[in-house]
């Protein structure tokens, strides 16, 4: 697909095979990656990097230190999912380096953004700005991650389906914190509709459903940049993930933690509430609490304290505080839930 309008990719390849061979183009590389990625592209590159650099942690004080010990290079390749290319992106940056990102797993839209998603005591911060030159995909590397982690990526634009709807009930309560835009928020449903249309491709992981989510991520920046946020696509399903993060300590896929946002705050929205659902099963999109070890009672108390953690961090206005959250919701949105704890 022809997209027009910015996208934070200064230029692409797309393909399978689009990985070998890649090293001699970089000059000087440093790797920003995990084991396992890098263990499946180190020997298609055809040049050695000058440091492989794991991740950690994303917390800012590891990544800092990393940052120090990483030697002089021309070029951050990133390899991996999110994390590493979060990674990537924020050592390039601090280096006024090249990008070069190769995505392994698509569960995320971390390779088309331009800010890195840090943690500072467990809090998302985003940070810096890169654009990949190249973006790589290869469908047969993308392929070697587990299904799920790849149809996960389809979670991240669903997520408008909420959001857009919360960007609309600020505006009517007067507490849009950016100028509505009617034709961005329609934009925002029309990527829905995309996911619905392309639903069996995604769902089987061909080339053209592993394509349609990338689009879709560059389609979002075409929206998202030159506004310069995210309204469209964050809402109060990406505020229950940060809640639960935080609570828990721990992280999650992203698709499949927002994907649980959007069964909860659809529902209370009362925003197309079983079409959506209905999609995410479609899809095979796995975001029921026992896919993600989220034990009930954690859950249940995230949602009720999620009014005071958004106001105390000053997240965007949403259903969140436009509607009571109370422990009888609670109990009737967690019965069409499946825990394992």
């Amino acid at each position: 697909m022809h997209i027009e309008g910015r996208t934070n990719v200064t230029s692409q390849r797309f393909g399978s095979g689009s990985i070998d061979g890649l090293g001699r183009e970089l000059g000087r590389f440093v790797v920003a990656t995990m084991e396992l990625p890098w263990n499946l592209v180190r020997e298609r590159l055809g040049a050695l990097p000058e440091a492989v650099v794991c991740v950690e942690s994303l917390e800012s004080d590891v990544v800092e230190r990393q940052l120090a010990a990483m030697p002089p290079c021309d070029t951050v390749l990133a390899v991996g999912g999110g994390q590493a290319v979060d990674l990537g992106k924020y050592l390039a940056w601090r280096r006024g380096c090249r990008l070069v990102t190769v995505p392994t797993v698509i569960s995320v839209d971390a390779f088309v953004t331009p800010k890195a998603a840090l943690r500072r005591n467990h809090i998302v911060e985003y940070v810096g700005d890169s654009s990949p030159d190249p973006l790589v995909i290869d469908y047969d590397l993308l392929r070697t991650a587990p299904a799920e982690l790849n149809i996960a990526g389809a979670g991240d634009v669903l997520s408008c389906h909420t959001a857009t709807f919360d960007w609309e009930l600020a505006q009517r309560a007067g507490r849009s914190t950016y100028p509505f835009s009617a034709a961005d928020v329609a934009a925002g449903r029309r990527l829905v509709q995309d996911m619905d249309d392309q639903a069996d491709e995604i769902r089987r992981v061909t080339d053209a459903g592993l394509q349609a989510i990338v689009d879709a991520y560059l389609r979002i920046n075409t929206i998202c940049l030159p506004a310069d946020h995210y309204r469209v696509e964050e809402g109060s399903e990406h505020f229950v993930f940060y809640e639960l993060e935080q609570r828990l300590g721990r992280g999650f896929i992203h698709g499949h933690i927002v994907g649980l946002g959007i069964y909860l705050m659809s529902r209370l929205q009362e925003n197309d509430h079983e079409r959506i659902v209905d999609l995410m099963h479609r899809l095979d999109l796995r975001f029921q609490p026992a896919d993600m070890e989220i034990p009930r009672a954690a859950l249940a108390e995230s949602l009720l304290n999620v009014r005071a953690f958004t106001e105390r961090h000053h997240h965007w206005y949403s259903v969140i505080q436009e509607r009571e959250i109370t422990p009888a919701w609670i109990e009737d949105a967690l019965a069409g839930l499946r825990f394992t704890c």
